[in-house]
C-alpha cells in the first residue's frame, strides 16, 4: 500500500467518524460538508485503485458516454 493510499484511508476514517457525530448532535451544516468530504474522497479513491467499502454509499456512478 503506498502512503497515498494511507493518508487516504486516515482521512476515510476521520471523515465517517465526523459525520457520525454530526449526525447525532443534528449538525445538518457538518453531515453536509463531511458527505461531500467522503464523496470527495471516493473519487480520489476510484482514481487511484483503491476499493475501500466505507465509501460505497458515496460513490458517483458515472456513465460512458460516446
Amino acid at each position: 500500500m503506498t502512503e497515498l493510499h494511507e493518508q487516504i484511508r486516515a482521512r476515510v476514517n476521520e471523515a465517517v467518524t465526523s459525520l457520525q457525530e454530526a449526525r447525532t448532535e443534528g449538525d445538518d451544516h457538518m453531515v453536509e460538508v463531511r458527505t461531500g468530504e467522503l464523496e470527495s474522497l471516493a473519487h480520489l479513491a476510484h482514481e487511484h485503485g483503491l476499493d475501500l467499502p466505507a465509501l460505497a454509499e458515496y460513490t458517483v456512478e458515472v456513465e460512458a458516454t460516446g
